[in-house]
């Protein structure tokens, strides 16, 4: 069952919005530390591979995705994060703090995430057994 169910869409959907704020959250909190700058923000871009499985495992959990519904599931609630990104972005820019060249590594890190997070559920999604 490769499609959704309304259930899953709208759980997916509401995921994605909570792990967006956090990600927003997390780079007005961390930014000023240094994390997007040098070293660290190379390994800030390594460490989110292994990290975004959390996420997506959390996402298979809660929506209760099938083995073959686990990429659409995760680009659902991709989708709606980078939505409300780009609305933040838009006219909620302090959201993500107040130095605009940390919003702007910020949002790039977030881009990173979601793109990492996709390119990770194509890999766990697993295709329909075939049925003789």
């Amino acid at each position: 069952m490769i499609n959704l169910t309304p259930r899953q869409t709208a759980i997916a959907a509401i995921y994605g919005a909570v792990v967006w704020l956090g990600a927003a959250l997390f780079v007005r909190q961390i930014g000023p530390l240094g994390i997007f700058d040098g070293i660290y923000g190379l390994l800030t871009y390594v460490l989110v591979i292994p990290g975004t499985i959390p996420f997506i495992l959390i996402a298979r959990w809660i929506a209760k995705l099938e083995d073959d519904q686990i990429a659409t599931g995760y680009t659902v609630a991709t989708a709606v994060a980078l939505l409300l990104d780009g609305v933040g972005h838009s006219w909620f820019r302090s959201l993500y703090g107040t130095d605009p060249s940390l919003i702007v590594k910020g949002a790039a890190s977030i881009f990173w995430g979601a793109g990492v997070g996709l390119i990770l559920a194509m890999i766990m999604n697993k295709p329909p057994v075939l049925r003789g």
